[in-house]
């Protein structure tokens, strides 16, 4: 197949990338790199042995979109780009729902114009907003504590609409949990600019020099030990889960839905402990107050995805915490 991977010079772009050139599939990837290089691209053909084509663009320039469109017969679109970062969508609103809503909107357009209609899209746990149980299983309430999980949810909510209106589309809602690690090779992972927003890469470069020390956004959550407790998913299972999603679609039309998840979650201070015993390197913190738009736990419920995709997450958190060190020692100032 061939298949548009919006977003795809990110973390978890680049990495969905490789696997899907692994598999035999046409890669052609659209980015702003707002939040990304270029670097990571030129390093997934290397990974690859493989060729992929890279046009420099913003989703929400229509134009560029359909002249994408006209030059390359897509079978497929994985639509991954988007800002990303919970603190800073409450501070800055506003270009959240412009760039994550508008530019899938744009997106959605183009490719009805096109005539394609098979679109696998990136979501997140955060449209369940804070849980009233768990694990969280995809039929739960749908609700979100902050303007990034609120457009990840509106996007969700306007493909369902779309699907409803028109069933020639094929659509995946993926909504994964906590995407870490990086790939083995230490080629490729997380480079985030300025201060790290999520924690296993603020952890790396606490560990090896770049920043002072991490802080904890709050020790008074009700979990075992007051921080907060996510699942944590290294970003190499995340992107499998991508591909088979992908041929679910092929195979069974239609509207999916599914958690990418482990079931299983882990505090700030477990996660920073494993990184110290596995890696054997110490890292400083600081308790500070909690971040607005946090809530204390979340984990997957991810036995949907294995009973309907066969896939399952097989990296524990040891390799997780590895595969980061690793890509962090190998590139100590990310992809510059």
């Amino acid at each position: 197949m061939k298949v548009l991977v919006t977003g795809g010079a990110g973390y978890i772009g680049s990495h969905t990338c490789v696997e899907l050139l692994a598999a035999g599939h046409e890669v052609v990837v659209i980015d702003n790199l707002c939040n990304s290089k270029e670097m990571a691209l030129q390093r997934v053909r290397q990974i690859s042995g493989r060729p992929l084509a890279f046009v420099h663009a913003d989703l929400r320039d229509a134009a560029a979109l359909a002249a994408l469109f006209r030059e390359y017969a897509f079978d497929a679109v994985i639509h991954f780009a988007g800002l990303k970062a919970v603190g800073e969508s409450v501070q800055v609103p506003l270009d959240y729902y412009h760039n994550n809503f508008i530019g899938s909107l744009t997106l959605c357009r183009v490719m009805l114009a096109a005539g394609l209609r098979t679109l696998v899209f990136s979501s997140s746990a955060t449209v369940y907003g804070d849980p009233a149980a768990l694990p969280i299983r995809e039929d739960f309430p749908l609700s979100a504590t902050n303007p990034y999980g609120r457009t990840k949810l509106f996007v969700e909510e306007m493909l369902r609409d779309l699907q409803r209106a028109d069933d020639g589309w094929n659509i995946a809602l993926l909504r994964y949990f906590n995407p870490a690690g990086a790939h083995s090779s230490g080629r490729i992972g997380e480079d985030p600019n300025g201060v790290p927003n999520n924690l296993m890469p603020f952890i790396t470069q606490v560990a090896i020099g770049k920043q002072p020390e991490l802080l904890v956004f709050g020790d008074d959550y009700d979990t075992p030990d007051g921080t907060g407790v996510r699942d944590y998913i290294h970003v190499v299972d995340l992107a499998q889960g991508h591909l088979a999603a992908l041929e679910r679609l092929m195979a069974n039309p239609g509207l999916v839905t599914y958690n990418l998840g482990t079931g299983r979650g882990y505090s700030v201070l477990e996660l920073i402990h494993a990184f110290e015993r596995t890696c054997e390197r110490s890292v400083p913190y600081r308790v500070v107050a909690r971040r607005s738009g946090d809530i204390g736990l979340c984990y997957a419920d991810p036995g949907l995805a294995h009973a309907e995709l066969g896939w399952r997450a097989r990296f524990d958190i040891e390799d997780m915490v590895r595969d980061s060190w690793r890509w962090q020692t190998c590139n100590p100032d990310g992809y510059t």
